[in-house]
């Protein structure tokens, strides 16, 4: 078998081995390498078990990654780190070597005696950036009015080489505590420049501070202790306004607070951007007072047109009683998308035989200020029985129009509806409750013949309408058209009707010629008399025209003449 004659031969192989490499051998590799970062700060350290052998040295190596854009590493060739060659200790600063904070290294560490090498430890693997801690900010602390003003400086605030860009946002975690035996420490988060409020006077307190990068959940090394004396309360100072708080609603915001003062006062109110704390500059002369609350007398104050919704503010309040001033109260922090409170939504309820049909109007909608502007709205709806106390909730809905579905006909249902924001972990308030009941699955005989009333009589009228319309068109037509009057029998009309029309114009009537024809009684008897009359009618031809009037009256003369002489 060939592995049982291996396993013969290791030992005399490992036994020989170090005659061929004297001067490596005989030392042991450095164990345990490390590297330790603060801020830019690198320090490699390792373990050496051999303390007692003094005449060791060590040196150290690195080697750069690079990485493409394709994920692709390259190695670069090994180098001897600058300040970690032939050291005495466990321990080199090699900052100076490190070109780049986000690519990653390798480094390796051997002792030395003399012309004997041990062989390279074990190769530590890291990326600056991934491994550096934060380090202590620096801190000034002033005592003034009973209050003590802090100013920090960043990390690396005076240092050339910064591993924390300007565009990392630090966040500041203050510990202090009165500088006695029996004190408790408390903790606040505060800005690069900000102030302790309710300290007591003339007493010593001390504070330490550390710097976070909340999102990469970094945590920095406290600062050193810093200590300082609040100063005496002035016997005259004028109380300040204590417990001020904002009530929000639907985005209309609400300053109050209360007033410690026994005499007449009046209260002025100022309010300042939140990212100019966060800068180094003295921002003491960048607040600005909020339009309407300087002087007032009132305990509150709207400041909803000072600030937008988008932003993050700080506010305060002073008290003033002529020349005498009380210091600002405790500034208070508002962020208006967090401390607003959802109104109610609107709610329409249309009711069926076996469902509710809902229809939502978004809160703050009927004032112009639509709270889905600034939220992502979910709607939740409870209903339940009139007759029963067990609210049934339907899932959460984010649309405006739904239906209750499966209800019982003609059964009283309750509900009420309330608008929540998922993303902010925000609940509004609940709308009133409203009551309706459900319609009529069945309907009853005294429904249906009203009903069947009502459509007879509409149809009878339509019918009766629509028969007068057409009998009334009929004879308009039939009046203007087809007249039914004829001239008298002793007039003959010479080229068609001898009636106007009263539906035709003027230019179109015809003109007709007519003219009388009389009766004539022949009597034997009196041929005398009949030629004495023909020629007296004959004389009244040839007297010229007559006009229609006269026609008529002639004819009637005519006809009376010859009745009397046949008589």
């Amino acid at each position: 078998m060939v592995l049982p004659k291996l396993g013969l031969l290791l030992p005399f192989l490992l036994a020989v081995a170090p005659l061929g490499h004297a001067g490596q051998m005989n030392l042991m590799s450095p164990q345990n390498v490390q590297v330790h970062a603060v801020n830019t700060n690198f320090t490699l350290r390792w373990n050496w078990d051999s303390q007692k052998d003094f005449n060791v040295t060590f040196s150290a190596q690195y080697q750069r990654i690079l990485e493409d854009y394709e994920g692709k590493e390259e190695e670069i060739d090994w180098k001897e780190i600058s300040g970690c060659q032939n050291v005495s200790v466990t321990e080199c600063d090699f900052s100076s070597s490190l070109s780049s904070y986000i690519d990653s290294y390798n480094v390796h560490v051997r002792a030395e005696k003399g012309e004997e090498k041990s062989p390279w430890s074990i190769t530590l693997s890291f990326r600056p950036y991934s491994i550096a801690k934060i380090g202590p900010p620096g801190v000034q602390l002033e005592s003034i009015d009973g209050v003590v003003k802090i100013n920090i400086f960043p990390p690396e605030e005076n240092q050339n080489r910064k591993m924390w860009t300007n565009d990392i946002s630090f966040t500041y975690h203050a510990v202090f505590w009165e500088n006695s035996s029996n004190s408790e420490p408390k903790s606040k988060t505060i800005n690069r420049r900000d102030i302790i409020y309710d300290l007591a006077p003339d007493t010593v307190y001390c504070l330490r501070v550390q710097a976070h990068i909340t999102s990469e959940r970094k945590v920095g090394s406290f600062s050193p202790v810093y200590c300082v004396k609040t100063t005496e309360k002035a016997w005259n100072a004028l109380p300040y306004p204590m417990n001020v708080e904002v009530h929000a609603l639907n985005m209309k915001f609400l300053l109050a607070w209360d007033n410690q003062n026994d005499q007449n006062v009046s209260f002025t109110v100022q309010y300042l951007s939140a990212y100019l704390k966060s800068l180094q500059e003295d921002h003491s002369d960048k607040w600005i007072t909020v339009s309407g609350c300087e002087n007032i007398t009132t305990t509150q104050c709207d400041f909803s047109s000072a600030i937008v919704p988008s932003g993050i503010y700080f506010l305060r309040v002073q008290a003033i009683n002529g020349y005498n001033k009380s210091r600002w109260s405790n500034e208070i922090k508002v962020d208006p998308c967090v401390v607003n409170e959802i109104g109610p939504p609107s709610v329409t309820v249309s009711p069926n035989e076996d469902s509710l049909r809902i229809q939502l109007t978004a809160p703050g909608e009927s004032e112009n200020k639509s709270m889905s502007e600034f939220y992502d709205l979910s709607y939740r709806i409870l209903y339940w029985k009139n007759s029963s106390d067990v609210e049934k909730k339907i899932k959460d809905l984010e649309q405006l129009l739904f239906t209750i579905p499966d209800l019982e006909p003609f059964t009283l249902y309750c509900l009420k509806v309330q608008a929540f924001s998922p993303s902010y972990k925000k609940n509004g308030r609940f709308s009133e409750v409203e009551c309706i009941k459900t319609l009529n699955g069945k309907t009853s005989p005294l429904t249906i013949l009203f009903t069947f009333i009502i459509a007879l009589t509409a149809f009878f009228f339509s019918a009766s309408f629509i028969i007068f319309g057409i009998y009334y068109i009929s004879r308009r037509i039939k009046y203007a058209f087809f007249p039914s009057c004829k001239p008298p029998s002793n007039i003959e009309c010479l080229g068609g009707q001898s009636f106007n029309s009263p539906y035709l114009s003027t230019s179109e009537e015809p003109t007709e010629t007519c003219c009388i024809i009389e009766s004539i009684v022949i009597e034997e008897t009196n041929q005398t008399d009949f030629k004495d009359y023909k020629h007296s009618k004959q004389s009244s031809r040839d007297s010229g025209n007559y006009s229609n009037d006269d026609d008529t009256s002639g004819t009637k003369v005519s006809e009376e003449t010859l009745e009397q002489e046949t008589a």
